[in-house]
């Protein structure tokens, strides 16, 4: 059954009270930050929190996919970062301002050389490549397929507004990084996250965007606080009516082909495969999330 990666939850990875207790949260993936959440004096401090944290392993315990955003490999930090969350048996590494494939084939040269050196399987630490400048975006399909460990491509908003010399608005000046990472994602078979939101206290507005990147197609976000998890994922599940809908298609299908019909139809309407595909994929989804809360 395919993983959900609904909410991705930033955790400062110098803030040791929250590093050991935020699984309470239930995100599907937990993302301890080394970059920008953390000061540069506090740096090697994080760093042991953070690999302390994942040897314990209580997020793995809980079900919950841990993640760390390290330092970007040409800083004096990332190749630190790297050695101690391999080590430590972190799930994903998030490299952060990837522009290109070779970004992540030098991470990935890396990871392979500790990966022998711990002589753990070849591959078992995947790797998510965030996207924050308009070279990333261009690369997206290549950043995408550049390895198979991707598990997942990310969209981070802020640099990349910089670069394209504008700023946060009603959404409209990240439609096409949008667009080209979704397709990116999808031409690669993989998960796509969209943006934080960073305004915590304006839920509407949170849910508003996470409207619209949902029927985009995105699997999840980016998020910086903890109370926007339950939001997020009830906005996510399928709605009863969704459900009861999804389950009258895949059973008229059933039926035609128990019958031998070439056609099925259902209320008039005829049923074919993308729709078929479709009802099962929204059953699958509230057997692993539940009905949306209305």
């Amino acid at each position: 059954m395919k993983k959900l990666r609904r909410s991705m939850l930033f955790l400062p990875g110098a803030n040791a009270a929250m590093l050991s207790t935020s699984f309470v949260y239930k995100p599907d993936s937990i993302m301890f930050d080394l970059e920008d959440a953390v000061s540069i004096k506090e740096k090697d401090t994080a760093r042991l929190l953070v690999a302390h944290t994942l040897k314990l392993g209580i997020y793995q315990k809980m079900g919950i996919e841990t993640v760390v955003r390290i330092n970007a490999l040409d800083t004096p930090f990332g190749l630190d970062d790297l050695e101690a969350v391999v080590r430590a048996g972190v799930d994903v590494v998030r490299l952060p301002m990837t522009h290109s494939a070779e970004n992540v084939h030098q991470l990935e040269a890396h990871i392979v050389r500790i990966e022998k050196e711990l002589n753990r399987p070849i591959g078992s630490t995947k790797i998510i490549a965030a996207i924050e400048s308009a070279e990333g975006v261009v690369n997206a399909v290549s950043i995408a397929k550049s390895s198979s460990r991707m598990i997942a491509i990310a969209l981070a908003a802020f640099d990349y507004l910089v670069d394209m010399q504008t700023e946060r608005g009603d959404g409209q000046e990240l439609f096409y990084a949008r667009c080209a990472v979704l397709h990116a994602a999808r031409v690669a078979k993989i998960d796509a996250f969209d943006v934080v939101y960073s305004n915590v206290n304006d839920d509407e507005g949170f849910l508003r965007e996470v409207k619209r990147v949902k029927q985009l197609g995105f699997n999840g976000k980016s998020l910086i606080n903890p109370r926007q998890i339950e939001l997020l994922h009830n906005a996510y599940a399928p709605s009863q009516k969704d459900l009861d809908n999804a389950k009258e298609i895949v059973e008229a299908a059933i039926e035609g082909e128990r019958q031998g019909l070439g056609v099925v139809s259902l209320n008039g309407k005829m049923i074919d495969a993308p729709i078929i595909t479709r009802a099962q994929m929204v059953i699958e989804l509230a057997n692993m999330s539940g009905v949306r809360q209305e």
